[in-house]
């Protein structure tokens, strides 16, 4: 994976030292990032950082063995993201998804793939759960939907369809929107997506058109880019419903209350 990943020498010693402290220390994390995606999907690409999934509680174990290693560490945000600096490599110390949804819970690690990275024995993050944190990432500059293809692609025979269900619970059409993607993308690999789940989907679109539409001046936009949609907030009066804005980090509009899903 080294050789494939075209990892720089000088990175491979600060990625090694951040795995093997916290594997000393017995500290529970998940690889997940460029290195589970080519883990679990097979998609190779440079990259310049770690990804590194861990539940919420344990942030701060985490970024303490990390100093205790000779990293500068720091949480950039209460809803998902932590850092650990070593000169100027950095590594992300992530614990949910950017708008608080896809948290990490203990399910993460009953359900990961065990592997390497770099000679030393880690966990990578579950497929389903991959998927469940990389679909709402659609940002003008960063869209996830080709990592969310080539993971169904890679694994869809083999995964937990009912528990990937469970993850998006109401959220379900974002799913959805990936899955009918997918079969745009790759045309002669539909089978790869259970045909119950296509079917249950659909029957769920079937019930909300047919049923009378409530007016209100909801916004979920912002669950999916957090500057896209600021303009339906700010000029058009829409607004996130108030039990998926409590965690919702907008610019100009922190929150600092952590809310634990999933």
């Amino acid at each position: 994976m080294r050789d494939r990943l075209a990892i720089a020498p000088s990175n491979v010693a600060v990625y090694e030292r951040s795995l093997r402290a916290l594997s000393e220390g017995c500290v529970p994390f998940l690889v997940g990032g460029a290195w589970g995606l080519a883990e679990l999907a097979g998609v190779w690409r440079h990259t310049k950082d770690l990804d590194l999934f861990v539940r919420p509680e344990q942030v701060g174990l985490v970024l303490e063995t990390l100093v205790d290693a000779g990293f500068r560490t720091e949480v950039l945000s209460s809803v998902w993201l932590g850092k650990a600096w070593y000169d100027e490599l950095f590594i992300d110390i992530i614990f949910s998804s950017g708008n608080g949804i896809a948290t990490v819970d203990q399910a993460w690690f009953d359900h990961a793939h065990p592997g390497n990275v770099l000679g030393i024995p880690v966990l990578f993050c579950p497929p389903e759960e991959t998927i469940w944190s990389k679909a709402w990432i659609m940002e003008r500059e960063r869209f996830d939907g080709a990592d969310v293809a080539h993971l169904l692609r890679a694994r869809g025979p083999s995964m937990d369809w009912h528990r990937l269900l469970e993850r998006f619970g109401e959220h379900w059409r974002v799913l959805y929107a990936h899955l009918v993607l997918f079969g745009y993308v790759y045309p002669g690999e539909r089978g790869r997506i259970p045909t119950w789940v296509m079917l249950q989907l659909s029957d769920r679109m079937h019930q909300d058109l047919a049923a009378e539409p409530v007016p209100d001046r909801h916004c979920l936009g912002p669950l999916l880019s957090r500057h896209q949609y600021l303009a339906d907030l700010d000029r058009w009066g829409y607004v996130v419903p108030e039990t998926m804005a409590d965690c919702l980090e907008l610019p100009d509009r922190p929150c600092h209350a952590p809310r634990r899903r999933g």
